[in-house]
């Protein structure tokens, strides 16, 4: 069993939409469920992660007209992506994937739920400024290290890797329990890479449960 006193199971977006058949897919998203229940097994401390955007969210191409989705507007200082409509609250892509095991968790953050803000990060809203609540949460409970599992790992995953880095967590990427985008080919490799360099670990399912 990992640390119970001091650790966490962060699942991050395991949801529908994010899935094979979604709207916007991650390959292979879904094997990451048998994983990642597998891991539920070894942690006595679960925190799931859901996108949960509004239908006039700033991140959907569909509410810019003229734009499609992967188009990049000025939006808020940055470069906003944009994205075809997902994790819409009501529909079945905004759900869980089925097989995952949800009776596992703690607690559910739900990220992206300002129509202005785009969001990837566990910790933080894409503002870098604004909090999920999520920090406070594991500060109350002591929590050291974060286990990060989930998708996209080159996107949600990795923001959330490298926030935790920054608030002083001891950070865990479970790479066989993430599946990546790696678009442009090369880019997952990189982003792995990048969290490394800064301090996170990457390891597998099989270190977990060896534990």
């Amino acid at each position: 069993m990992i640390n119970s006193n001091n650790s966490v199971l962060l699942v991050v977006d395991v949801q529908m939409d994010f899935c094979p058949a979604g709207n916007l897919p991650v390959p292979d998203g879904d094997k990451v469920v048998p994983v990642i229940n597998r891991l539920t097994q070894v942690f006595q401390r679960i925190v799931a992660i859901q996108d949960w955007h509004p239908q006039d969210h700033v991140s959907f191409a569909s509410n810019h007209p003229g734009s499609n989705p992967f188009d990049i507007l000025p939006e808020n200082g940055e470069g906003q992506i944009l994205w075809p409509d997902h994790c819409v609250p009501g529909t079945e892509g905004a759900e869980f994937h089925p097989d995952l095991d949800t009776l596992a968790f703690d607690l559910i953050v739900r990220k992206g739920t300002d129509p202005q803000l785009d969001s990837y990060s566990a910790f933080f809203e894409n503002d870098h400024k604004t909090p999920t609540g999520l920090h406070f949460y594991l500060e109350g409970l002591n929590v050291k290290s974060v286990y990060l599992a989930g998708l996209a790992l080159d996107v949600c995953v990795y923001y959330s890797a490298m926030d935790a880095l920054q608030l002083g967590y001891n950070t865990v990427v479970v790479e066989d329990a993430c599946r990546g985008i790696d678009t442009p080919p090369g880019s997952l490799e990189a982003r792995l890479d990048e969290m490394r360099n800064s301090g996170a670990h990457i390891q597998t399912a099989a270190d977990m449960e060896e534990s």
